[in-house]
């Protein structure tokens, strides 16, 4: 589907769930993949599977310094940037407005919003400055957001509004890089339910089969998703096959969000 050889991809949160499914499928199509991630032992396992020179650096998303420090050993051992999977995020609690703290809303927000912006800001600059040969890099970010970021649901403030900004804020960089004259498409993947480890919390309180069976019947195809289906969109914007796509979103959601007939929340499943 996309030939990614020679290419130097970037995945946040890549130790798990989408994000490991994700560095698979670019692994397969030849990228040489990086994993940025906190879990350490995890990561460090998934990158000798992936073959093409991949490897794993500690990255906390919501430190502007290992931002830094990982985008710049990066270009050091690999000469250049090509793609960036913005995947890292938290659930946070599902609290409404009104039992939301402050701190809750700035730890999830850190995560899935603080994350995105200093990803973009600190990749553009790598992929501005290098490319095969150095000429100017065809650059590729893919910011993973929710169809939280789409529609609104009761329960998930901080995660809604993150996913929100993550949306329009792929759209306003895009239109940057284009109008700057950079070769550096910005687009977003909007998920729906797919059975990930974001999802533990609920598993463990609700019951995993209970769990599951409510989130797939909030989607018309009434399931769930899984992680590769959301890879494959990646794999499609991560690649010269989307080329002429910036400031996009692909929305992968089994339906949720092409009518109004089935409401999706969380609030009803302690009902």
């Amino acid at each position: 589907m996309g030939d990614l050889s020679n290419r130097v991809a970037l995945v946040t949160g890549g130790a798990s769930g989408i994000g490991a499914e994700t560095c698979r499928t670019l692994a397969e199509e030849g990228a040489t993949v990086v994993i940025g991630d906190i879990q350490d032992n995890q990561s460090e396992a998934l990158a000798k599977t992936l073959g093409n020179g991949s490897f794993y650096l500690h990255l906390d998303v919501a430190s502007e310094n290992e931002w830094r420090s990982v985008i710049d050993e990066i270009v050091k051992r690999c000469g250049r940037l090509d793609v960036l999977v913005n995947n890292a995020g938290i659930g946070g609690r599902a609290g409404n407005i009104e039992n939301t703290s402050v701190e809750e809303w700035d730890r999830v927000n850190a995560v899935n919003v603080d994350g995105v912006f200093l990803g973009c800001k600190y990749a553009i600059a790598a992929m501005k400055r290098s490319g095969p040969g150095k000429e100017k890099s065809r650059g590729s970010i893919v910011n993973i957001s929710s169809i939280a970021g789409i529609v609104g649901s009761a329960g998930p403030c901080a995660y809604t509004a993150g996913k929100g900004a993550v949306r329009l804020m792929s759209k306003a960089i895009a239109m940057e890089c284009a109008e700057k004259g950079y070769d550096i498409r910005v687009n977003s993947v909007h998920p729906g339910g797919i059975d990930t480890p974001i999802l533990e919390p609920l598993y463990r309180h609700f019951g995993k089969e209970k769990a599951q069976a409510f989130v797939g019947s909030m989607h018309p195809m009434n399931r769930m998703g899984e992680p590769r289906d959301i890879a494959e969109a990646v794999l499609f914007l991560a690649s010269e096959r989307s080329k002429f796509m910036t400031g996009s979103e692909i929305v992968v959601d089994g339906g949720v969000t092409a009518g109004a007939a089935k409401r999706f929340d969380f609030v009803r499943l302690n009902k």
